[in-house]
């Protein structure tokens, strides 16, 4: 004979929380990150190739679609980044009070948006 066990609540149950959506988020940008890796390889493979192929990835990216990637791309680098190191302070036993869970939260979404602001104007300018 089975045992009815309960079932855990689904997502639909919780009231979304600024840490339930930056743990998630979190992981959703770690997973892109690691799923866009080969298009990271191609660039690279792309730079080493020569400017002849440089040039065809270039073309490539111009698109407003792998305009938008790259855009999202670097968002997720950014913010993954900035949630890892909040997760250090955390492995340090720093900020776990929940005024400092929202404010670090708010800072790691702030930074990389920022960040990423950055990132897009200097390559809109050419580079550095």
């Amino acid at each position: 004979m089975q045992k009815e066990r309960p079932l855990s609540p689904h997502l639909s149950v919780y009231k979304p929380q600024i840490t339930m959506v930056l743990s998630i988020t979190h992981r959703i940008m770690g997973s892109f990150l690691a799923i866009s890796t080969p298009v990271l390889i191609y660039w690279l493979m792309a730079i080493a190739s020569g400017p002849e192929t440089y040039a065809e990835l270039q073309a490539v990216f111009s698109h407003w679609f792998a305009k938008l990637f790259l855009l999202a791309w670097a968002f997720a680098f950014f913010y993954h980044m900035c949630n890892g190191v909040r997760h250090l302070f955390w492995d340090a036993g720093k900020g776990y009070d929940m005024e400092n869970l929202y404010k670090s939260g708010y800072v790691v979404v702030g930074v990389a948006s920022v960040l990423t602001l950055i990132t897009v104007i200097v390559a809109l300018n050419g580079g550095v």
